[in-house]
C-alpha cells in the first residue's frame, strides 16, 4: 500500500512549501486529534497564477484546477503541522470558496478539484463532507480558497 506522499508524487505533483500567511494567523492549527488549516489560496511559489471572479475572468475548469492547488498547500500545512502524512486518518470536513460572476452557480464544480485530489491521495480516508460557497470576492482577488479539517492519531 502506497502512502499518501507516494501517491501525491504518483500523479505527478509534489508537497509544496506552506504558503506565509498574508495576515495574522497561521496555516494550520491542531487540537487534539483533529488539525485545522486556515483558508489556503492557490498559491504557487508566492505567487496567484490567475485573479478574478470564476464565470467571468476565469473559467471554470481554470478554477477546478486552483482548488487542486488549494487543497495540494492544504496538505503542505497539514504535513508541516504533524510531520507524517500517514498521521491521517480522516479527512472530515472541506469548505470551498469560489469568488463568482453574479450568475455563475458551478460552485460545487469548482471545489471538486480539491475533493478529488483528497480522494486520490487519502483513498477512502479523503472522503469527506464539504461545503462549496460562492462569494463576492476573495484575499487579493484570488478565486478560490480552500480550508480542511483532517483528523489525525
Amino acid at each position: 500500500m502506497s502512502t499518501p506522499e507516494a501517491r501525491i508524487a504518483e500523479l505527478g505533483l509534489a508537497i509544496p512549501d506552506v504558503v506565509k500567511p498574508v495576515a495574522a494567523y497561521t496555516p494550520a492549527v491542531r487540537s487534539g486529534s483533529y488539525v485545522y488549516t486556515s483558508g489556503q489560496l492557490p498559491m504557487v511559489d508566492g505567487a496567484l497564477p490567475a485573479t478574478g471572479k470564476v464565470g467571468a475572468e476565469v473559467t471554470p475548469e481554470r478554477a477546478k484546477e486552483l482548488a487542486q492547488i488549494c487543497a495540494l498547500n492544504a496538505i503542505a500545512a497539514v504535513k508541516a503541522l504533524i510531520g507524517d502524512l500517514d498521521q491521517v486518518v480522516r479527512v472530515v470536513k472541506v469548505v470551498g470558496f469560489v469568488a463568482s460572476a453574479p450568475d455563475f452557480t458551478g460552485q460545487p464544480g469548482v471545489v471538486n478539484g480539491a475533493s478529488e485530489l483528497l480522494g486520490k491521495v487519502f483513498g477512502e480516508s479523503g472522503v469527506h463532507a464539504r461545503s462549496a460557497v460562492g462569494v463576492a470576492v476573495l484575499p487579493l482577488d484570488a478565486p478560490v480558497e480552500v480550508e480542511m479539517i483532517v483528523e489525525v492519531s
